[in-house]
Formats: C-alpha cells, sequence, structure tokens
C-alpha cells in the first residue's frame, strides 16, 4: 500500500500545487513585468519566488522545505510537491512578465502594435543586419476587377527568391515585397501580406498595357536592331547614331540576342502589339519575366523619341548605340550616408489642432522635444529648405524631417 501511496500523493501535491500556485504566479508576473518596464531592470527571481510561496499559504516561504511541521507531517509528500509546483510557477511567471517588459514598446500606440517583426526562426545571420527570404505561399490570387494574371507570370511569382534585411518590420517588408514585383513583373497593382514566418500571400493584378504604358506623352516608341552592351535596362537614356544624325531616346524595352536565360526582355511584357510611326505593327512574344537588364550582343531595343526623331530611325538601316552616362546622383549619396548613421528621412504632413499647428519651430522646439531635424517646409504652396526657427507652420503643412526610426515615427503620432 505504501508503494502506491506516494504517486497518488505526488498528484495531489500537483493538484494542490496548481490550486494554490495561480495567485502566486499571477503576482510573480506583473512583479516582474512592471519592474522591468518601468525601470528597465529585472528584480531578483529569488525574493519574488520566496514572494509567491509566502502567498501560497506557507509560512516562511521556502523555508518550509525544512519547517517540522511538513516535513513529518503524514501529508509531507503532498506539501512538499505542491510547494515545488507553486514554487516552479513563480519562477516561470516571473521570467515571461520580464521578458515582456523588456520587448513591450515603451510607447504604445496602433501603428506601434501593427509594426510586428519577423521569427528568430527565419532570420538568416548574414551580414550585421542579417537578412529573410519571403517566400510565397498558395496561389497567387488575382485580384477584383482586374483581368486574370498569365499562367506564367503566376508561376514566375510563386518561384521568386529574393532576400531582404531582416530588421524591417513587417508593413516596410511588404511595401518592399510589393514594390519588387511591381518592377519585376511590370504588375499594374499588387497586394502583399507577409506574417512572421515570413510566409507571403499575394494578389495581384496584369500589366493594364505593354510598351504603351511605359512611353510619355508626346513621344513615340521605335524598335531598332543594334549591338546591344551588357546592363542596359528600361530607362536608361541612349544615343542612336546612324549616317542620317544622332538621335537621343530613353530605353523602353530591351532584349539581347545571347542565348540563355539572361537574354529575355527586360520590359517583363505580355504578348503586346507596339504600333510606330511607320504604321507597321510588331507582335512581340511573351517572355518570361526574369532579368531586368540585358545580357549584351546583337538584339533589338525599343526607345522612346520625339515624334520627327522617329522618322529618321525608321529610315534608318545601320545604327550604333550607345548608353549615355548619368553622372553621380548627390542626393541618393546623402540618403545613403544618413541610412548608415541609422537615420531616416521621411515626409509627413502637419495635422490640424496638433501641437504644430499654428506655431513656428522655434517655439515647437521641435529638436529638443522630438528629436528630429525637419529639412524642409512647404507653407503656403512655397517649399523652405533648411527652415530657420521663425518658420512659421500650421495644419495642411508637410514637413521632411530626419531622425531614428522610432523618433520619426513617435513624431508623425504626434504632429498627426
Amino acid at each position: 500500500m505504501a508503494a502506491l501511496s506516494l504517486p497518488i500523493d505526488v498528484l495531489r501535491g500537483i493538484y494542490l500545487g496548481l490550486l494554490a500556485g495561480i495567485l502566486p504566479a499571477l503576482v510573480a508576473f506583473s512583479f516582474g513585468f512592471l519592474f522591468r518596464y518601468v525601470t528597465g531592470l529585472s528584480i531578483p527571481a529569488f525574493g519574488v519566488v520566496v514572494l509567491g510561496v509566502a502567498l501560497a499559504g506557507v509560512n516562511g516561504g521556502l523555508m518550509a522545505f525544512t519547517d517540522a511541521s511538513i516535513t513529518q507531517n503524514t501529508n509531507a509528500t503532498v506539501l512538499i510537491t505542491a510547494l515545488v509546483v507553486v514554487l516552479m510557477l513563480a519562477l516561470y511567471s516571473h521570467g515571461t512578465g520580464d521578458k515582456l517588459g523588456a520587448t513591450l514598446p515603451r510607447r504604445l500606440s496602433f501603428s506601434k502594435l501593427r509594426e510586428q517583426t519577423l521569427s528568430s526562426d527565419v532570420v538568416e545571420l548574414v551580414g550585421a543586419r542579417g537578412q529573410v527570404r519571403p517566400r510565397v505561399v498558395g496561389q497567387v490570387r488575382d485580384m477584383e476587377g482586374y483581368p486574370a494574371l498569365p499562367a506564367g507570370v503566376r508561376e514566375s511569382i510563386r518561384s521568386v527568391d529574393w532576400t531582404f534585411p531582416a530588421d524591417l518590420s513587417l508593413p516596410d517588408l511588404e511595401d518592399r515585397f510589393e514594390d519588387r514585383l511591381r518592377s519585376e513583373f511590370d504588375l499594374q497593382e499588387v497586394d502583399v501580406s507577409i506574417d512572421d514566418q515570413a510566409r507571403a500571400t499575394v494578389v495581384a493584378a496584369p500589366p493594364a498595357s505593354g510598351v504603351s504604358r511605359r512611353v510619355p506623352s508626346g513621344k513615340r516608341a521605335v524598335s531598332v536592331d543594334a549591338i546591344v552592351p551588357t546592363g542596359v535596362a528600361r530607362g536608361d537614356e541612349v544615343t542612336l547614331r546612324s549616317p542620317d544624325g544622332a538621335v537621343v531616346g530613353t530605353v523602353v524595352s530591351a532584349k539581347s540576342g545571347k542565348a540563355g536565360p539572361e537574354a529575355r526582355s527586360v520590359a517583363n511584357e505580355g504578348s503586346d502589339t507596339a504600333t510606330t510611326d511607320g504604321g507597321t505593327e510588331e507582335a512581340t512574344p511573351a517572355p518570361d519575366p526574369v532579368a531586368p537588364t540585358t545580357a549584351g550582343g546583337f538584339g533589338r531595343l525599343t526607345v522612346a523619341v520625339d515624334r520627327p526623331q522617329a522618322a529618321t530611325l525608321l529610315a534608318a538601316t545601320d545604327v550604333t548605340l550607345v548608353v549615355t552616362a548619368r553622372g553621380t546622383r548627390r542626393e541618393y549619396e546623402l540618403v545613403a550616408l544618413l541610412r548608415r548613421t541609422g537615420q531616416r528621412m521621411k515626409r509627413l504632413t502637419i495635422g490640424s489642432g496638433g501641437p504644430l499647428h499654428d506655431t513656428t519651430i522655434g517655439d515647437a522646439n521641435v529638436r529638443e522635444a522630438y528629436h528630429v531635424a525637419i529639412l524642409a517646409v512647404r507653407h503656403d504652396d512655397e517649399w523652405h529648405i533648411a527652415p530657420r526657427g521663425d518658420a512659421a507652420l500650421s495644419g495642411g503643412d508637410e514637413l521632411f524631417v530626419a531622425g531614428t526610426r522610432s523618433d520619426i515615427a513617435a513624431f508623425e503620432e504626434a504632429v498627426a
């Protein structure tokens, strides 16, 4: 009978410990969370556990393990088991509360709650920031109100393998993924939802048109055969030289003649028909949208040029292609320098009735109060670069501000 009574006493002790440990567990969780959240320091776990055991009705806290009234009691096994259960519950609750207090944002808002982060299980430890590879799960669904996606484009979207910085919030990661899909597949609309396991669901609409969508108003698209250098992309400025003169245009589509997947068109078009000023129509095949640049070799180039220059190109029989250098974009260097130092730049709108309504930059004490710098202000439909402290602000004005991601988010909420 003694051998059978031990497991029963242990089970009774676990049951009693769970009942008696609910209140101590809540107290331990509250102490751990509040102390860490308010002060940023961890309260000693031993003190919280002792308090929890005492709250369970065991006088002396952990000293009850040496209390003769417990160790020599006929129900000693039940009591000691219950005591251990209470101790473990209090210890676990304290650790959970301390962890939550360390990770919960000090300033709660709907936007902060939306900014979830990725699970560490899907982050690849590459470089200082790490990287993540979102994968498209399920079927790529058609967007309501738009035509269906071509089957080839749908499969290409499902097979994408792109990497992004792992320190992005989920909304930022979704925006990056959407921009990449629009660029690579020339989609008219796309909506991406990514969970904390980097699983992406995609709803997309096909392009409304092909080359015609990328030809600026007043321009004409003309296709020519020429030696195409490696790396030509849509949007590049080129000079086409022929015996009749030189013509400057912008690339809207390019395809090199080199064999292999790199030779596919950078236009990422569907099966479109392009009409030039010469009146001829060419039905271009629907290549898979794979490469954003050409691979080099003899190929075909479609450029947007002025109407008078279109006739010159159509009459030319021998065309030489020269890619025009754009030089260094200093404004992008500034943005890159800001990002390297942990700073970001964002465009915001001042809300009416907020702390910046009907005041000046100096009176609002923006830099000291919000830790951001105002780079430009649009007031009364006029932009003021590097505004002084007496620059007026009012509801509806637009600002370009620089600061850390968290400071800009807090400033945006305050002025909105």
